[in-house]
């Protein structure tokens, strides 16, 4: 009679041990979700404020940075949308902006890059109907 409570006694603590084990799995998956549901919030709420702040980048522009092998990374996106509020403050609408890498025709006013091209192949090219210029380092 012992033994039997014993082992009931036994199982029973076992099974205690196993729905807290799952409960805190549970509970961590909850965390999680709800950590991601929350990430996600800001992206959308990030996403819909700042409509504005976004810049675009024409079907053209995406074919020669592809073609052209320029490294469009965070930095140099960074550096553009910092060109377009300069230019925007100063007047300018169609614009050429060269930053270390790049040389890119930009409409300002609608904040999209209209075409890009190598640093090094801008010698001997004619930019036409562009009334700014802005260097970035």
């Amino acid at each position: 009679m012992v033994q039997n409570v014993s082992d009931n006694l036994s199982k029973i603590i076992s099974q205690a041990d196993s729905i807290r084990s799952n409960n805190a799995d549970v509970a961590d998956k909850n965390k999680n979700v709800s950590e991601f549901l929350d990430i996600l919030n800001e992206v959308k709420v990030s996403k819909q404020s700042s409509v504005e702040d976004n810049i675009k980048i024409s079907n053209h522009a995406q074919k020669r940075i592809k073609e052209r092998n320029l490294g469009v990374d965070g930095e140099e996106f960074l550096k553009l949308k910092g060109a377009f509020d300069k230019l925007k403050n100063k007047g300018g609408q169609d614009s050429l902006v060269i930053t270390d890498k790049a040389a890119y025709i930009v409409d300002v006013d609608n904040k999209t890059v209209v075409t890009a091209m190598n640093k090094d192949d801008m010698a001997e090219n004619v930019f036409t109907k562009i009334d700014s210029t802005l260097f970035i380092n």
